[in-house]
């Protein structure tokens, strides 16, 4: 039962054609405090036309409304107030999701394939806290979108061609050897990266020699197509083991370089639809009416850019995929980008280009620092996840001396809680890390919520009992987290809308909250008539958090 729509419903009947039912769902609040109620209704909006003061418009309408569904229904100052059939709804909410398990929140939002393009780390330089943003966030909208009915298609969109390689050929030949490389390839050949740039400060000439090194792999030179294509599959293998870490799948590996022969088709569409225009020597499409600059699609020299490769990515999508949404989970700082990229498309007369989405997100720092890999200001997100796990390792010993798979816990509760932090941070916001706060089993983390898990299953695994959603739960205490699961499916439609996992991530933090604060002031395991409805309450706390955290990518271990 959609106990929300009750209220919508109650209030349509009362006020005829004074307001639509759209206007009516837009209004409807939730109020701060339970002793309000469960939904509000402000009367402000009928002040107007009714020429009446909205307080004896609220007093009017709570009279109007048929209550008999409701416990009762009030008019408090300009609102009227909506207290659920607390024990109605308690046997709806607790039967679906004993019924349903870990398909509760499943809802039929949309249909159809969603390239997703994530994380797309650079070749030969290491995954840092800097990847992990766009890695973890569309990780999660992925599986936000596939509960929501999608079919999302996870595209690791390589940083794997550019002149970085013609630089990184220069630096390997002067200062390399395969020996070093082969040992510990991301390391070393990020040392030859940042020292090319240091010494091209004072040796300019360094720069032409990597140009005309990119110009041979363009080309097809022999020694740079294989210097290049080694330089990919060793750094291929490294990041697949820290996506094995962080629990992540790709469907696609196409990177960069992957659309280097579906380019000029897109120069020659633009030629021939007349978009192509010459600016300085190099080419562009205005989008002066778009009120954005214009798009650069070849340099003077010839070669292509960005937006000539992004053109070619999106055409191929659409082509092979035939999607619904095309997203990128992208930094913030790309937002222009996008826009033209859109922009261009739509001039080259693609309507679906509507059907692109840019998700940006804001920077992590390291000490209020941008983190910059040309620069050496590198934090390593495979060390970062390491010390994440040893530091559970240490509280895990100190709260559970003898739990038996305490290592696979460490790396749940460790890995979870970087992921966890990341995801609880509103998309677009910028935030700075320090892992000691991240790792904590207190306060607003992930190993808080998996704690709070883990304590639901130790409660189910002392007793016998069994739990009973049909017994009627007569416990004033149990509301708040009756309310908080009856949410969950509203959350996640809500999360899929705005690609905003921290509203899960929210939702999660504010569950186990209010179960912690339940078992706080209820004995649970009391065998009397309402334990089989107690214990199916706790059942269900641990069915929501668990699937809260599946759609983070986060694990849920049962004992912690």
């Amino acid at each position: 039962m959609d106990f929300k729509q009750q209220v919508i419903d109650a209030i349509t009947a009362a006020l005829g054609d004074e307001l639509t039912q759209e206007q009516i769902t837009k209004l409807i609040e939730t109020p701060k405090s339970n002793d309000l109620g469960d939904y509000a209704f402000p009367t402000f909006i009928l002040a107007k036309s009714r020429h009446m003061a909205p307080v004896k418009i609220a007093a009017e309408l709570a009279d109007a409304i048929d209550a008999s569904q409701f416990e009762k229904v009030v008019a408090t100052g300009a609102y009227v107030n909506f207290f659920l059939a607390k024990t109605t709804f308690a046997k709806e909410v607790l039967a679906t999701i004993a019924e349903q398990g870990s398909d509760y929140g499943k809802q039929d939002l949309g249909h159809g394939n969603v390239p997703i393009d994530m994380s797309s780390p650079n070749i030969a330089k290491p995954m840092s806290m800097g990847h992990l943003r766009s890695t973890v966030i569309g990780n999660s909208i992925a599986k936000i979108l596939t509960k929501v009915g999608y079919t999302p298609i996870k595209i690791n969109h390589l940083g794997d061609w550019g002149t970085q390689f013609g630089k990184l050929i220069v630096a390997y030949k002067k200062w390399g050897s395969e020996d070093a490389v082969k040992a510990d390839p991301i390391k070393n050949l990020l040392e030859y990266y940042v020292r090319f740039h240091k010494e091209a400060e004072t040796q300019p000439e360094l720069d032409d020699e990597a140009r005309a090194w990119f110009k041979k792999l363009e080309d097809g030179d022999a020694e740079a197509t294989r210097l290049w294509s080694w330089f990919r599959s060793e750094s291929l293998k490294e990041f697949k083991r820290i996506y094995d870490i962080l629990g992540v799948e790709f469907d696609s590996f196409n990177g960069e370089a992957f659309y280097n022969d579906k380019m000029d088709k897109v120069t020659d569409e633009l030629e021939a639809k007349g978009l192509l225009q010459e600016s300085r020597g190099a080419e562009i499409v205005d989008l002066s009416k778009y009120d954005l600059n214009p798009a650069l699609i070849r340099k003077s020299d010839g070669a292509t850019l960005y937006m000539t490769r992004d053109l070619a990515a999106a055409i191929y999508r659409h082509d092979e995929y035939h999607f619904t949404q095309n997203l990128y989970v992208v930094g913030m700082e790309q937002t222009e980008h996008f826009k033209q990229l859109k922009a261009v498309l739509k001039e080259m007369g693609k309507d679906w280009s509507d059907d692109i989405h840019h998700i940006p997100f804001g920077l992590i720092t390291a000490n209020g620092k941008k983190l910059s890999t040309r620069k050496g200001n590198v934090i390593l997100l495979e060390k970062v996840l390491g010390e994440a796990v040893d530091l559970a390792k240490v509280q895990i010993a100190e709260k559970h001396p003898d739990l038996k798979n305490a290592d696979e816990v460490a790396d749940a509760v460790g890995v979870g809680a970087v992921v966890f932090h990341d995801l609880k941070n509103e998309r677009v916001d910028q935030f700075d890390f320090n892992l000691e706060e991240v790792v904590r089993f207190e306060g607003e983390t992930g190993p808080y919520v998996q704690y709070t898990n883990a304590r639901a299953n130790s409660i189910l695994a002392k007793t016998d009992a069994k739990a009973d959603a049909t017994v009627t739960l007569d416990d004033a205490n149990a509301w708040p987290v009756l309310k908080q699961l009856g949410a969950f499916p509203d959350m996640i439609a809500r999360a899929a809308k705005e690609y905003e996992p921290s509203v899960i991530a929210k939702y999660a933090l504010k569950l186990a909250k209010t179960f912690n604060q339940y078992y706080a002031h209820t004995k649970v395991l009391v065998d009397d008539a309402g334990l089989p409805a107690r214990l199916a309450l706790v059942q269900s706390v641990s069915v929501v958090l668990t699937e809260s955290l599946n759609l983070l990518g986060v694990k849920a271990p049962k004992e912690m």
